[in-house]
């Protein structure tokens, strides 16, 4: 940027005087406006076009395009121009790609561990209690930090039999729940199947030790399942 563009957008984005500005670069007003009033130049010309339609391509892409993407959708359109200059350009302009979050799942596999069967075959009802229970932990940000929510839900009735809470999302946690639903149901739950996904917090020793204590018949699924 030249010390007269930088003039005129120094008034233009922060409303500062053209005197004030002129000072403080060491150059007389009278410079400046002869420079402000004249017409500009093929190059200037050029660039302002340029900018136009990097500021378009960048706008259609939501903001998710970075410079290569911008500048193969300028080229494919026509334009003869290079990388650097749609790069320098989108630079100027402050433009800079949207980097898409992707949520981290609680889904992680222990690859040590082998996981239980899918019991359910995709069948989430059940004709009486005590036959099907569906479990999994959530993720809930809050000002002090993240917590996690184990339930475990009973396929019969729709509702929640156990569920805990914990700043951790281990195998204490999911085995809290199992135990608060054991409790609700009497302590003899032998032969339930508790489905749940194949995440390591329902592989690991200690929760499928519980299960087995427990006589629950342990079922899993890759990925989510709706119930």
């Amino acid at each position: 940027m030249s010390r007269a563009a930088f003039i005129a957008d120094q008034r233009a984005s922060h409303r500062v005087p053209y005197a004030v500005t002129c000072r403080a670069l060491g150059v007389s007003e009278s410079w400046f406006f002869k420079w402000h009033n004249r017409p500009p130049t093929p190059a200037e010309q050029r660039r302002a076009e340029v900018d136009a339609a990097v500021a378009a391509a960048f706008g259609a892409s939501k903001g998710t395009y970075g410079s290569p993407c911008v500048h193969g959708g300028l080229v494919t359109a026509g334009w003869r121009i290079s990388e650097k200059t749609v790069a320098k350009s989108m630079a100027c302009q402050g433009w800079a790609r949207r980097v898409r979050k992707h949520r981290n799942g609680l889904t992680r596999p222990d690859k040590r561990k082998r996981p239980f069967g899918g019991l359910l075959k995709r069948d989430f009802t059940a004709p009486a209690p005590n036959l099907k229970w569906c479990g999994d932990i959530t993720e809930i940000p809050t000002d002090e930090g993240k917590f996690y929510l184990a339930t475990a839900l009973a396929l019969f009735s729709r509702r929640p039999l156990g569920f805990a809470t914990s700043a951790h999302p281990d195998a204490v946690l999911a085995g809290q729940a199992i135990k608060m639903a054991v409790a609700a149901r009497g302590g003899d739950v032998a032969g339930v199947i508790f489905h749940t996904d194949r995440g390591s917090t329902y592989t690991a020793d200690d929760f499928t030790g519980l299960c087995a204590r427990l006589k629950i018949n342990q079922s899993m699924e890759a990925g989510r399942f709706v119930f």
